[in-house]
């Protein structure tokens, strides 16, 4: 069993972590439930710029998982609060959908549509992306507005595969316009863990991070002095696991898993 004296939160990465599409992987409910009965902290950190932090809420209930909207951290409600709080009265063009914009509008942060008038591009995923959007970002870009990315991820894990993300149109944009990114927002950005530990009021070594993704999740929690479980239900198999680069404390099948963690050492779960 778990150790529950180790950690006072427990941090989860959603898709490919608690859920696929609209099926909860196993043992998640059982899970969660159980630290919350534990009176454990229980924070989900979603890198998704597609769904508002209320969108997420609504399908964790649907799904059976009780979630408060304060314990629900997205990369696109974390955009807002750097655009609102790093950058002096922002002109925004954002490429992306609807719940971004619905989260930046959240801040009260002025969106443009001309090119001409942006003072920052934003970009999250956005399954309409278009030439005419990447040719407006690549203008705005070159004429010295900031490129801000919601999240890294190339692509995001859906029931039987992967569609692009994020980090893929980004990159598109970056080598349109011949210009790098201003700043990433979600994980594992040093922006994003100061704001969820500040909303978990603890430090980060009593803080355990479970996701999927190795460059995302796991190096969010080491970067920022976590401890980490990586869990093989979502985009990162078994041998990708073993990667020199980015260690996990623990390697898990599912999040269901969990609670075999034994003691205070570091290592692998069959």
């Amino acid at each position: 069993m778990l150790d529950t004296t180790l950690f006072d939160a427990y941090f989860f990465d959603l898709d490919g972590t608690v859920f696929l599409g609209d099926r909860l992987l196993p043992g998640a409910a059982e899970t969660l439930a159980g630290l919350r009965v534990s009176g454990k902290k229980v924070m989900f950190l979603t890198n998704t710029s597609v769904q508002t932090r209320e969108g997420c809420q609504v399908r964790l209930h649907k799904l059976g998982v009780d979630a408060e909207l304060e314990e629900i951290m997205t990369a696109a409600y974390a955009a807002g609060l750097y655009l609102r709080e790093q950058e002096a009265r922002p002109r925004v063009l954002i490429i992306g959908e609807s719940a971004l914009k619905e989260e930046v509008d959240g801040f009260q942060i002025e969106q443009v549509q001309n090119p001409a008038e942006a003072t920052h591009i934003l970009v999250g995923m956005d399954r309409a992306f278009t030439y005419a959007k990447l040719q407006a970002a690549m203008e705005a870009v070159s004429s010295g507005a900031r490129l801000i990315v919601t999240n890294p991820d190339p692509v995001c894990p859906v029931p039987g595969g992967s569609i692009p993300d994020t980090g893929a149109l980004a990159k598109a944009i970056e080598t349109a316009s011949g210009k790098s990114a201003w700043a990433m927002i979600g994980k594992p950005s040093a922006f994003y863990a100061e704001k969820v530990l500040a909303k978990a009021g603890l430090s980060a070594e009593r803080c355990l991070m479970v996701g999927d993704r190795l460059e995302t999740d796991i190096l969010l929690g080491r970067k920022s002095g976590m401890k980490t479980a990586l869990v093989l239900t979502g985009v990162t198999d078994r041998c990708a696991a073993e990667s020199p680069e980015i260690v996990p404390d623990y390697i898990l099948p599912t999040i269901g898993q969990l609670f075999s963690i034994a003691g205070t050492g570091t290592g692998a779960v069959s």
